[in-house]
């Protein structure tokens, strides 16, 4: 009878169960090797989709917004900042306008949003207002030495009306009904140090706080007064300086407020916030569109980290099935010799890897999805509206589940292969047979390398040439191109690990017995250092990657800080504002004496104050018409505003769609830059070395000088000053501007041109220069007291702050003055750095640390060796110090320019930052500090005696 070979009916099915039996049964007898496992896969996927979901969860929905904002209301009526009627706004984000005319009109009137409200409404109001509380005096309202004066928000608003259900939510207390009783945010009571039945003094009157309250737009922790409308007695004197604020209507009904009503009131000048129109919107909401997406550099970097990631665990769980694979050898020797075939073999190991992916990414999925949502839970009980509302983002769920799951199906199949190709007999007679050494890793780790620098060099090509408009559009390939060849090239350096072994090994009696034999170990047993070195080497990526990222946005964050004056300098306007309403006179002005010393009386840490000069404004009459009719200067009136003009050749280079072709040109930084930057200081400084040393922060040149004695003019970026000239333009600022943009829009009355020297200040101080008083009165310029310039040698305290603002409202004569002190750029970017070094040395050293303790338990067997034949215990030791230095040490490095050569070459091709930083201290450190931590470690938890084993079958 001939032998049938074929293969039985559903063969392939049944051999794939029995692997699968197979590999249930080994994770349930290592399930301390199994539960490594699935911690290395479960914590990244859950890390990337809790990141994924809260960065979901910032953004709000429309239906969000309508329940925060409306609460049970149809709509809602508020002014609207228009030009003209052919603003339009967005449906959704009713504050974000859009107009295809710019153009002031000068007919238009925009309409009271109370005489727009159709018939068939109840109107609830809510006006926001601010009240000056006294903060240091006792419950009785006696103030002690320390009492100031606080401006605080207010709201006069029916905040416990059922219509305001989901709006405001009265958390302790009871309903204010007397008019003496207030409710407040639970951020008033800790601001203030008030409890629950005390007063509150305000410049309005005392008030008893009766209860607590939530407003769904603002966080528990800011201080916030309720108050019914009407019960704030703001026609008193001492609330004459803050006059109400902008009230908003509130309509409650049946009947909706559609689109084509929207439209109409826009073109009044009203917004309208509308449930139905909010909720469907008729066009779309690009406002709302933009909110629910991250930008393109969050998209790419998460990718990167979050791939970079995997591969980490990957490798490391490869290490871990590779030690599982040896210890299973003799078992699946057996399998073989009963008739099963290599795939059934290999696929008792990949089953495993199947099985632990499965459990880790379903475990690692829920646990991120629900540690997201607690977070936004304890947030929104916390009171804070960082998350609107929990939003699981499925796209990078199922994206970071996929890629878990194949890390670890890919974890497995590498040892799988290895086992399969192991001798049958071999594997029965020692239970480890030697893998024979093949060449084709390193000539696949070398295509791949080669593949990985075409990549990487495409993404740069595309990214770095041809018009930037077009590149910009070309920035999800590019992305996608690096962020790939990165991967590549690690997977690349992984593969050639042997290759790098043998020859740092090769010649190696010149080192100290331990590192000589982890050494030739290492050489020896390159199934056992090739995992071990791989995921040291994609730790090591994903941490250089994460701290050139880090420094360089970082140092973009310094180098946009828009600086209002130098650190700890703090300007106080002396020049009121212009007038407004026709026939209305000038305000009085303001004494700079008294504003210097009501500062040095709070402030004990004022250095110098210095009164500038400029153009004044404060007498035009900004309600004169600006065709000529009624002139630009005229005696003190005087409407001129000044700028610097910018020299042909000197243009910040720029594409057609306003791009900035490389963010760190001369033309395109320095004082006034970006164009349209503005602040208190004047922009145009009448004064000599005086003014000028304040606005400096340092002595003024010698050239400064003697520009300004003889008649030129100091300019505080060279934008400004061409072959030793600047020029000077007046604007007039009654002129409307015909489009959105700075006074550049405007046409210049005239043009000056002046000798000039360029002295620029360290930072980019918002000043154009300086000229002296004689050369302003020979231009006509009108000057006046503009800014008291005040430098304080620390920054202020809450406290101090709180007494400035108090002290110089009274001067002032109003109930609240900003008091704005320059910060000076994050200062705690260097300890944040150190930080992102610290975590991304723990990372790549509990990745050393995992390998060198799954090589120790592989490598047992040649340690009893080694004590067999009589080497002293402290040995053992000693070359656990030196495998886990020769691993880390050789990973680290590797890691360090996979990991920075991409992150260089993907900021500079995407344009994400400026320019990209290398932290090259902290590089170095994690090159030296990951590998000597992890040899000391290894050399402290290694024991010296092993205990005592049993032979093992077949020895």
């Amino acid at each position: 009878m001939a032998l049938d070979v074929a293969p039985v009916p559903h063969g392939r099915w049944h051999s794939f169960r029995l692997a699968l039996r197979m590999a249930r049964r080994d994770i349930s007898r290592h399930r301390g090797r199994s539960l490594l496992i699935i911690l290395l896969i479960l914590l990244p996927v859950g890390g990337m989709t809790g990141a994924a979901a809260l960065a979901q969860s910032m953004q709000e929905t429309p239906a969000e917004r309508v329940q925060y904002q409306l609460g049970s209301t149809q709509a809602r009526f508020r002014s609207m900042h228009a030009s003209n009627a052919e603003t339009v706004q967005d449906p959704v984000l009713e504050t974000a306008t859009m107009s295809r005319n710019f153009t002031v009109d000068p007919d238009f009137t925009p309409r009271n949003p109370r005489d727009a409200i159709p018939a068939g409404y109840e109107v609830l109001t809510e006006t926001q207002l601010t009240l000056t509380v006294r903060a240091g005096a006792s419950q009785t309202g006696a103030s002690h030495g320390g009492a100031s004066d606080v401006p605080v928000m207010a709201k006069a608003v029916d905040a416990l009306n059922p219509a305001f259900t989901g709006k405001y939510t009265l958390l302790d207390g009871r309903p204010a009904t007397a008019r003496d009783e207030i409710l407040v945010s639970p951020g008033a009571l800790e601001r203030f140090g008030i409890r629950l039945g005390d007063r509150l003094t305000t410049a309005d009157g005392t008030y008893a706080v009766v209860g607590t309250l939530r407003d769904a737009t603002y966080s528990d922790g800011n201080p916030l007064l309720f108050l019914k409308p009407g019960q704030a007695a703001m026609s008193s004197p001492a609330a004459q300086g803050n006059p109400l604020g902008e009230t908003m209507y509130y309509l409650v009904g049946s009947k909706p407020v559609t689109w084509d009503q929207i439209r109409e009131l826009n073109g009044s000048g009203i917004a309208v916030l509308s449930r139905a129109v909010a909720l469907d919107p008729p066009v779309p909401s690009g406002a709302a569109a933009g909110s629910r997406h991250m930008d393109a550099a969050g998209y790419v970097t998460g990718v990167l980290i979050g791939t970079l990631a995997l591969l980490e665990v990957g490798l490391l769980a490869g290490a871990a099935f590779a030690v599982g694979a040896k210890r299973q050898v003799r078992e699946l020797a057996l399998l073989a010799a009963n008739g099963a075939e290599a795939p059934t073999v290999r696929a008792v190991v990949t089953a495993a890897g199947l099985w632990l992916g499965t459990i880790a990414v379903l475990a690692g999925a829920a646990l991120g999805a629900g540690g997201a949502a607690a977070v936004v839970a304890v947030a929104r009980h916390l009171g804070s509206v960082r998350f609107p509302g929990f939003h699981l983002d499925i796209l990078p769920t199922v994206a970071a589940m996929v890629m878990g799951l194949l890390a670890c199906f890919l974890a497995a199949v590498v040892p799988a292969r290895q086992v399969a190709r192991q001798a049958v007999l071999g594997a029965l007679k020692s239970g480890r047979a030697p893998a024979v050494s093949r060449p084709w890793p390193a000539r696949v780790g070398a295509l791949l390398l080669a593949v990985a620098i075409a990549c990487l060099a495409a993404g740069r090509t595309l990214g770095m040439t041809g018009d930037l408009d077009a590149v910009a559009a070309r920035i999800p390939l590019v992305a996608a191109l690096l962020t790939g060849g990165a991967v590549v090239a690690v997977a690349a350096l992984v593969l050639l690990t042997g290759t790098f072994v043998k020859i740092l090994t090769a010649r190696t009696a010149w080192l100290p017995l331990p590192l000589r034999m982890a050494a030739r170990d290492s050489a020896r047993n390159r199934s056992r250092t090739v995992p071990a070195v791989a995921a040291v080497l994609a730790a090591a990526t994903l941490a250089s990657a994460a701290m050139v990222l880090s420094a360089s946005q970082m140092a973009e964050a310094k180098r946009t800080h828009m600086w209002a004056a130098q650190e700890n300098q703090v300007s106080l306007p002396l020049e009121t504002a212009p007038v407004q309403a026709p026939g209305a006179a000038p305000a009085p002005d303001i004494d700079p004496a008294a504003v210097a010393a009501a500062l040095q009386r709070e402030l004990s840490t004022v250095q110098w104050t210095q009164v500038l000069k400029g153009p004044v404004l404060s007498k035009c009459n900004m309600a004169a018409p600006a065709d000529g009719s009624r002139p630009v200067h005229n005696g003190d009136m005087d409407c001129r505003q000044y700028q610097l003009a910018v020299p042909a050749g000197h243009e910040c280079p720029a594409t057609p769609q306003g791009r900035v072709l490389d963010g760190q040109d001369w033309r395109c930084n320095g004082s006034m830059f970006p164009a349209g930057v503005s602040g208190q200081l004047p922009q145009l400084v009448v004064g000599g070395v005086d003014e000028l040393r304040a606005l400096l922060g340092r002595e003024p040149s010698p050239a400064a000088a003697d520009a300004l004695n003889s008649g030129g003019m100091v300019v505080s970026n060279p934008v400004f000053e061409k072959d030793g000239k600047t020029t000077l333009q007046s604007f007039d600022v009654r002129q409307s501007v015909p489009g959105p943009g700075s006074v550049a829009a405007r046409n210049p009355l005239n043009n000056t041109q002046l000798p000039a020297v360029v002295d620029a200040p360290e930072v980019p101080v918002p000043f154009y220069g300086v000229l002296s008083p004689e050369t302003a009165s020979r231009l006509g310029i009108h000057v006046g007291n503009s800014v008291l310039l005040a430098q304080l040698s620390a920054y202020p305290e809450a406290a101090e702050q709180d007494r400035a603002s108090a002290a110089l409202a009274q001067v002032y004569r109003i109930q609240a003055l900003g008091f704005y002190v320059e910060p000076g750029a994050d200062r705690s970017g260097s300890e944040l750095l150190w930080l992102i070094v610290g975590t991304a040395a723990l990372i790549t050293l509990s990745a050393a640390g995992i390998t060198t303790g799954l090589a120790l338990a592989d490598a047992r067997a040649d340690h009893m060796t080694l004590a067999g034949v009589g080497a002293p215990p402290r040995l053992r030791k000693a070359l656990a110090g030196a495998q886990s230095l020769m691993t880390a040490s050789l990973g680290t490095s590797l890691g360090v320019a996979a990991g920075v050569v991409p992150a260089v070459l993907l900021i500079g091709a995407t344009r994400m930052f400026a320019e990209s930083v290398v932290p090259w201290m902290p590089l170095l450190a994690l090159l030296v500090a990951v590998p000597l931590t992890g040899s000391a470690l290894a050399w402290v938890f290694a024991r010296a005696r092993l205990p005592v084993s049993r032979r093992s079958p077949g020895t």
